[in-house]
């Protein structure tokens, strides 16, 4: 359930049996071939799968993350990480006040990270969070185990058929790319002499059965957590 279908009073109604929410956090940014939303796209689909499951409000995503690293490829928006953390802190404690309790952070973007001032509410004992990375969480670490491949930034690992733009070039349609060394960053030179497409390395794409099997398991993950929510 998204709140963009439902009213004001279908949320109060809501609001008198649960006080679970999923909040989506992500980017807009660079992603090589792949959507500038991918770090939307993923989890906003893998939230809104859990949420049927369970019947949990899935509120509006924030769209922006800290993706200064990539201001150089044209369609990246980046907040400050003071910023980025302020507007999060500033979602939970609006819903807070209207009796959302339990929130389950979907994050979607490696430069995004816990706001400290989340953490006191809950150490304050007034709210109780997950804060979840999909793409480096239990189902996705045993997923990289069995097939020897690692997810990456805008590799297979985020090249779902919902985050793709246009077909891959085939000049790397069956390529591995060797991981680009972040360390020439201190030395002076730019992220995209460094990344060059944008894809951090490894394999750009994979069967697509095999990004179902690995969508499925994230789903099963993430409904486990929002069940444990629900019983604490």
């Amino acid at each position: 359930m998204r709140f963009q279908d439902l009213n004001w009073k279908d949320v109060e109604r809501y609001l008198e049996n649960d006080n679970r929410v999923i909040l989506i956090t992500g980017a807009t940014e660079q992603h090589a071939y792949l959507s500038l939303l991918t770090d939307i796209l993923a989890p906003e689909r893998i939230a809104l799968a859990a949420a049927e499951r369970e019947g949990v409000l899935v509120a509006p995503p924030l769209n922006f993350g800290v993706s200064g690293y990539f201001a150089e490829f044209p369609g990246t928006i980046t907040l400050s990480r003071e910023t980025f953390e302020i507007v999060v802190y500033e979602m939970v404690e609006s819903l807070l006040h209207q009796g959302f309790s339990r929130f389950f952070i979907l994050n979607g973007h490696g430069g995004n990270h816990l706001p400290p001032r989340v953490s006191d509410l809950q150490e304050e004992g007034l709210i109780r969070f997950v804060w979840y990375d999909w793409w480096r969480e239990r189902a996705v670490k045993q997923f990289e185990s069995e097939i020897g491949l690692t997810v990456d930034h805008a590799n297979w690992g985020e090249n779902f058929p919902f985050t793709r733009v246009t077909d891959l070039p085939q000049d790397v349609l069956n390529v591995t790319k060797p991981r680009i060394n972040l360390e020439r960053l201190e030395e002076g030179e730019s992220m995209r002499e460094i990344a060059g497409d944008g894809c951090y390395g490894g394999a750009y794409q994979i069967s697509d059965t095999m990004m179902l099997q690995l969508f499925h398991r994230v789903v099963d993950e993430v409904t486990g957590h929002l069940a444990n929510l629900r019983d604490e």
